[in-house]
């Protein structure tokens, strides 16, 4: 598995989106955001999805250069139609124009819908805390093929429904907290699918609702299960309410339409911390309640407490010191897309 550094990586990303009909400033975007989950340890929404992308575009599912339009708004509140584009390039500008309504509004909103994969979640909200704002923003895949069960249930019915929020702080690394509503995401069964892996306990079940370690039964029928383990409702909840902020509230609706399309539908939203609190006061009192917290005894079996956020930004440091890691099957993958659009000598792969 080499390591391969993340200016190359980006380079490669470019490379090939844009080979594949991409313009070349939604490749920039959609490159950075994709190597900087790579960088955090995401490895499942990094550069091993481009591939799916291009492939989304050869079927007309993704348009690239599609329209951003705003539908409806208010002072406060946008809903966004994203006309099946990039969904890194369609929320980063959703985010961008929240955060402009909520630095004069104090608060603001926005549902985005009908747009590609969004990738990593942090990469929104993170970009309102360096500015200052608290920012949250929940993702589901609308009406396309779903991946969790319901707690209980032995048949998916929901997507993985993340969320994620970013809060501005005086700490070397940004203090945030990105989660699936799920056991994990789905695409970590693909690293583990391209890693010749077994999943831990308590991720999946089969086609007949039966616990697995194989990855691969998620393909066959299987089913993620619901964040809890035997407590697996609180997942199961907060997934149903993810579905209705970011499927209901953005008219996409739940279920599954047959064209198999992937379509993420997004809520956020940003708050100006100056509008409740003095934001320097936040940010210093944000830092020392995260050093509270790390400075906790460790229990057995571990050897620190990280605040929320911190064991990415550890992990980004590492990673661009010394590369990130990519699969054999992933590399190859890549290669091989890279020679089907003539840009591997330009490449050197």
């Amino acid at each position: 598995m080499p390591n391969i550094a993340a200016e190359r990586l980006e380079t490669i990303a470019r490379a090939l989106l844009e080979a594949a009909g991409t313009p070349a400033h939604d490749a920039v975007t959609i490159a950075r955001l994709s190597i900087g989950a790579n960088l955090a340890g995401h490895d499942s929404h990094g550069i091993i999805l481009i591939p799916t992308y291009i492939d989304r575009v050869k079927k007309g599912h993704i348009v690239p250069d599609a329209k951003w339009e705003i539908l409806q708004e208010t002072p406060t509140t946008t809903v966004v139609d994203g006309h099946w584009g990039f969904g890194y390039v369609v929320t980063e500008r959703a985010m961008r124009h929240t955060i402009a309504k909520a630095k004069t509004q104090n608060v603001a909103a926005t549902t985005v819908f009908r747009q590609g994969h969004v990738g990593r979640l942090a990469s929104y909200p993170l970009m309102a805390a360096e500015e200052g704002l608290i920012a949250m923003i929940t993702a589901d895949s609308g009406r396309s093929p779903k991946h969790v069960a319901p707690f209980g249930g032995a048949k998916a019915r929901l997507g993985t429904n993340p969320i994620c929020f970013a809060v501005p702080s005086d700490l070397e690394g940004p203090l945030f907290f990105d989660m699936a509503t799920s056991a994990a995401a789905a695409g970590k069964i693909g690293v583990a699918i391209a890693r010749g892996k077994e999943v831990p306990p308590g991720w999946l079940i089969d086609s007949e609702g039966r616990p697995t370690n194989d990855p691969a039964a998620l393909r066959k029928g299987g089913a993620l299960l619901p964040l809890g383990g035997a407590e697996g409702y609180k997942g199961y909840g907060l997934a149903a309410i993810v579905e209705i902020f970011s499927g209901l509230l953005t008219g996409l609706g739940f279920g599954v339409e047959p064209t198999g399309r992937h379509n993420d539908g997004c809520f956020i939203a940003v708050f100006k911390v100056s509008a409740f609190r003095d934001l320097g006061t936040f940010k210093r009192e944000v830092r020392d309640f995260a050093e509270y917290l790390k400075a906790t005894p460790p229990a057995a079996g571990f050897d620190r407490v990280y605040y929320p956020g911190e064991i990415e930004f550890e992990r980004e440091k590492e990673r661009r010191a010394n590369g990130v890691p990519i699969e054999d099957a992933t590399w190859e993958g890549l290669r091989k897309l890279a020679t089907e659009l003539g840009v591997a000598d330009k490449l050197g792969m």
